[in-house]
């Protein structure tokens, strides 16, 4: 029996949120890719195994289950600084875009070059298999795209060359997927409420409530129905509309009329939402307030995703509750407060820790996997003692 090593792994529009193993590490990397040469200029080359290999995450990427093969890619905070990085656009489809899986197999390659005493190992080849619990969202699921993003990962091997990345430069690990799992977002985030990580349910208030669960991604928004402990696949809906584009006209009006260049998405949402100095940019050295373009813009967001939710309670009368997660609603939480107070005052509920917020599809995914895992086992064990017992007979 190969050592499969469990994966939770959310490939989300701002950032991958990955656990492993028996939650024994984890990694958060910017959803940022950049195309870029095998030797990549680098100051002070000597210094490199001294820095984090999160900050230059540079990579070859062989796989059968890319468009553009072997190409290599500068990732995460290193593609940030280039000025051909891309982040995924509106309108993209999460299950039919190369960076999702760049994302997902730079995470994977990056974990088992840190463990690489759990794997097999000839001399700078990893051969790293996993049990993978991943997600999309719910608009992909409904139109099946979840089939064909597993079986591009299952049957095949792919591997990661790290070129100049800190620790890791010249290690190629060969990934191996000995199970995948593809679950809709809205989904897991219900299982994230109700179960903890041994699979024991923990709110059982919660369990048998009408549900409706708004998650704000970065270019699409799910809203799942739970009704008797499932998602209602019928009625449940995604909307292409997330927070991306806000962001980046944030992030133009910022660059037009303070001549400042933020490198990427990431960087307004810390503007954002960092605890002191809100809303405030440095602007040659002085203090500047961009609270009036923040307002404008996320004030039209909030609008807009106020109405789907009054849409879809509409729709199902007799909910009870909803909870916005997702790293949107991290920003736009008190935008939809206020207009909820002063407008229809539904019960909604949002997480006030944010870290919590942008965690919850990664330890979902967690919960679920390592369900699976343990029950795969107990299979195993069951079949491999029934063997024995006919042999002695």
């Amino acid at each position: 029996m190969t050592n499969s090593r469990i994966a939770a792994i959310d490939v989300g529009n701002d950032s991958l949120k990955g656990i492993f193993g028996k939650l024994d590490s984890e990694l958060n990397i910017p959803n940022v890719i950049a195309r870029d040469i095998e030797d990549r200029p680098i100051i002070g080359i000597e210094e490199l195994d001294k820095q984090d290999p999160l900050d230059g995450i540079h990579i070859r990427v062989h796989s059968p289950a890319l468009q553009d093969n072997n190409a290599i890619y500068r990732v995460g905070n290193l593609a940030t600084k280039s000025n051909n990085s891309t982040e995924l656009d509106p309108g993209s489809s999460k299950s039919e875009e190369d960076q999702t899986l760049i994302m997902l197999f730079a995470s994977l390659a990056l974990d088992a070059a840190e463990q690489d005493s759990l794997f097999k190992k000839n001399n700078n080849v990893i051969e790293a298999n996993y049990t993978l619990g991943t997600g999309l969202p719910l608009r992909e699921v409904k139109e099946g795209k979840d089939v064909g993003y597993r079986s591009k990962l299952l049957g095949s091997v792919h591997q990661v060359e790290f070129l100049v990345t800190p620790r890791h430069q010249g290690i190629k690990v060969n990934i191996k997927f000995d199970e995948v799992k593809v679950y809709p977002e809205g989904f897991a985030a219900f299982i994230n409420l109700v179960m903890d990580n041994n699979g024991n349910i923990i709110n059982k208030d919660l369990i048998d409530k009408r549900i409706l669960i708004q998650d704000i991604g970065g270019l699409s928004t799910d809203i799942a129905v739970i009704k008797n402990r499932k998602v209602d696949d019928d009625k449940a809906q995604g909307f292409n509309l997330g927070v991306s584009e806000s962001l980046e006209w944030i992030r133009e009006e910022i660059r037009s009329k303070y001549g400042i260049e933020l490198d990427s998405r990431r960087d307004v949402v810390e503007i954002i939402t960092k605890k002191n100095d809100r809303n405030h940019i440095m602007v040659k050295g002085s203090r500047t307030s961009v609270h009036e373009i923040v307002d404008r813009i996320l004030v039209e967001l909030a609008k807009k995703q106020y109405r789907h939710l009054r849409n879809m309670w509409q729709k199902n009368s007799q909910t009870e509750i909803c909870y916005f997660i997702g790293g949107g609603s991290s920003v736009l939480k008190e935008y939809i407060k206020t207009l909820n107070n002063n407008l229809d005052g539904y019960n909604i509920d949002f997480f006030e820790d944010e870290n919590e917020s942008i965690w919850m599809m990664a330890n979902a995914y967690y919960k679920l996997i390592a369900d699976f895992s343990r029950k795969n086992q107990k299979h195993d064990h069951k079949k491999e003692d029934e063997k024995k017992l006919a042999k002695t007979k």
